[in-house]
């Protein structure tokens, strides 16, 4: 059964403000399905906040969860505070600021616990959060119990992982938790159901676009990569030889998470996000980054995706290519990919999708729209697409997954191509599955691709094909009418896409040859270059 925790009373200073422990960390911390609010809507829960939670030996840090309703700022100040045995712990850190400003969106942050390991003993800690409005103020006290063994304990596992042999004081402190926690929360269930009649929920704000920070690691050295289950049943020999040379791949990358500063969500699905944010290096100077990460409930095999596809243009300079600047992993926590950003740039689908009036997550709410593409437009944002896939070409890289989702575009509509790491979670109307337990971009895939599972240059080439489709009808879905199931025989025949409007036709005739049923019919990458750059020198003519 799911209990949801409610709230009681409401200081004018806490209006407007969420605090509380998800349900992923109540599990973690007591072995209950359920959400813990310490305030809810402003209204404060007295009786959480009187329970002094037991932290096991075996868990070192805590996540508290937090968010402001109100336009306007809410001031906090943290700190932290150990009552008892302070030589059985080292100071305990936080992984954000000590004063600062409540983000206005749903944000998670943490608190260390570090254990010296050379003294047993229960610490007493108690964690203040002040929350002022004006010259009004009101404070927050969680108190934790952490227990701290003499021999160095196991660090503790994500949920999905293999769960360690518990020791006696793992029990005790768990069975005294779950005790102590089910208690609490039918306690104030019990309250909740009194204080539900008079309907004191408040109606919320509305959403806010003010910047706020994500939760990033306390400053210390990255740990190193954990291997993941890949999610392709590839012969062992190869499969651990790709693990290999990932994990090569993310030690030549590994910064560490507390120079990562995220800002403002840019893209969400179901598993994945996508944050625009700062990264500062060791001499302290800022640059722009785009952040990919996953949400706490994606599996390892989702996580290991986002590795390998993050890291896939991995080395490969271009100024029309957009590779992986950065990669952290640290306490077994998700994976951050950083990749170099500019205020100007966006994911090339959401432009397209724009231009035509249609905003997909992440596009700014009420922004106008783009200015109309002109042909002139397409053709050169088609040429810096091929510059860039010509270059993976000569450094023997196969794309497999070419198309407007995968590209991003500034605001001087240069097109830059991006790997596809979180593309099937935040483009899934893009991707299908046929059966075979694997999504593939159906409706951008070559025919021997679709139907052999066979890749080449000129696989690559029928997607730009598609791609340069996209940009003519400003990202309609190609084969909108037809059932991912028919795709392959829909091809065999010899059906094509259609000409878009306002599409010249020789512009039509070049995507048409992209689509040539056999490979070697297909036109080359230097081929497609010469070709259009002298129909964009046509166009130009008549301007």
């Amino acid at each position: 059964m799911k209990w949801l925790i409610f709230l009681l009373l409401l200081p004018a200073s806490l209006a407007h403000l969420n605090v509380y422990l998800s349900s992923a960390e109540v599990w973690r911390l007591l072995g209950l399905t359920a959400e813990l609010f310490y305030v809810r809507d402003g209204q404060i829960n007295f009786y959480a906040l009187n329970f002094v939670v037991p932290v096991p030996a075996t868990i070192s840090e805590l996540h508290f969860t937090w968010q402001s309703l109100t336009r306007r700022p809410l001031p906090y100040t943290l700190h932290v505070d150990v009552a008892s045995e302070p030589e059985a712990m080292h100071p305990p850190t936080f992984n954000i600021s000590s004063e600062g400003y409540v983000p206005t969106e749903t944000q998670t942050w943490r608190v260390d616990l570090p254990c010296m390991g050379t003294v047993a003993a229960e610490v007493n800690i108690t964690i203040s959060l002040n929350i002022s409005i004006g010259s009004s103020s009101t404070i927050l006290h969680f108190r934790r119990r952490k227990i701290c063994l003499k021999e160095a304990p196991r660090p503790a596992v994500r949920v999905d992982s293999a769960p360690h042999a518990p020791t006696s004081a793992d029990i005790f402190y768990a069975g005294a938790g779950c005790a102590g926690g089910a208690l609490l929360i039918a306690a104030v269930a019990a309250v909740a159901c009194r204080a539900r009649a008079r309907k004191l929920r408040r109606a919320r704000s509305d959403e806010q676009d003010a910047h706020a920070f994500l939760p990033d690691s306390s400053c210390k050295s990255a740990a190193s990569y954990t291997s993941y289950r890949r999610p392709t049943s590839l012969p062992a020999a190869a499969a651990e030889e790709r693990a290999r040379d990932l994990q090569q791949r993310i030690a030549e990358l590994t910064i560490q998470r507390c120079r990562v500063r995220l800002r403002a969500v840019a893209m969400e699905g179901t598993f994945g996000r996508v944050y625009k944010g700062t990264y500062a290096d060791e001499e302290g100077r800022e640059q722009e980054v785009l952040v990919k990460t996953v949400a706490e409930h994606a599996s390892q095999v989702q996580v290991s995706l986002l590795l390998q596809e993050g890291c896939m243009l991995y080395g490969l300079h271009h100024e029309k290519v957009l590779s992986v600047l950065g990669v952290s992993i640290e306490d077994q926590t998700a994976p951050f990919l950083l990749y170099p950003w500019n205020s100007g740039w966006r994911n090339l689908k959401q432009f397209l999708l724009a231009c035509r009036g249609v905003t997909l997550g992440g596009a700014a709410a009420g922004a106008p729209p783009p200015p109309p593409l002109t042909t002139q437009h397409v053709v050169r944002m088609a040429l810096h697409a091929l510059d860039g896939l010509a270059y993976l070409h000569s450094q023997h890289v196969l794309h497999k997954d070419i198309a407007a989702r995968n590209c991003i575009v500034d605001e001087n509509l240069r097109v830059m191509i991006a790997d596809n790491a979180l593309s099937r979670d935040l483009f899934s109307a893009d991707y299908h599955c046929l059966g075979d337990n694997e999504n593939r971009p159906i409706k951008w895939l070559a025919l021997e691709s679709l139907s052999r599972r066979q890749f080449s240059p000129a696989a690559d080439v029928w997607a730009l094909g598609v791609l340069l489709w996209e940009l003519t009808t400003l990202a309609h879905q190609p084969y909108a009418e037809v059932d991912p199931f028919e795709v392959a025989a829909y091809l065999r025949d010899g059906y094509r896409l259609q000409q878009p409007a306002n599409c010249p036709d020789e512009l039509f005739a070049v995507m048409a040859y992209c689509w040539a049923m056999s490979p070697d019919d297909r036109p080359t990458l230097p081929q497609l270059q010469t070709f259009l750059r002298d129909f964009h020198t046509q166009l130009t003519r008549f301007v």
